[in-house]
């Protein structure tokens, strides 16, 4: 588990979409607490960061970021985000929340550029 797996094209996409994997199993396995009304979004999204970002990007130091991970690894986060910070009600009708407005709420500290300050420390 602890190893990386390439496949024989020698790229890393099984060994993101395992991670993306766990990242739900951890996102799932605190569903209650990211539901909870008792708890702030601000502190729903440092739970985030901190429990379920470092499964997702664990190794992620060796990946190379092609446009398929980019996309795949952002869906992953914008579903999550979704998730923690609902849906918006404007004069009474229900939206979800834009990817522009998502990334403002986490002010650009997506998980892509979060792989990128990996790499580079």
């Amino acid at each position: 588990m602890d190893q990386l797996s390439i496949n024989t094209d020698n790229t890393i996409e099984e060994e993101v979409k395992e991670r993306i994997a766990l990242g739900n199993k951890a996102f799932f396995a605190n569903k209650k607490m990211f539901q909870s009304k008792l708890i702030s979004k601000r502190a729903k999204l440092k739970l985030y960061c901190s429990v379920i970002r470092p499964v997702v990007t664990y190794a992620c130091e060796t990946w190379t970021l092609k446009e398929t991970i980019t996309n795949r690894l952002m869906v992953f986060e914008r579903r999550i985000l979704r998730k923690i910070f609902g849906p918006i009600n404007e004069s009474g009708i229900w939206r979800i929340k834009t990817n522009q407005e998502l990334d403002k709420i986490i002010k650009h500290k997506n998980i892509i550029n979060f792989i990128r300050v990996q790499r580079l420390r």
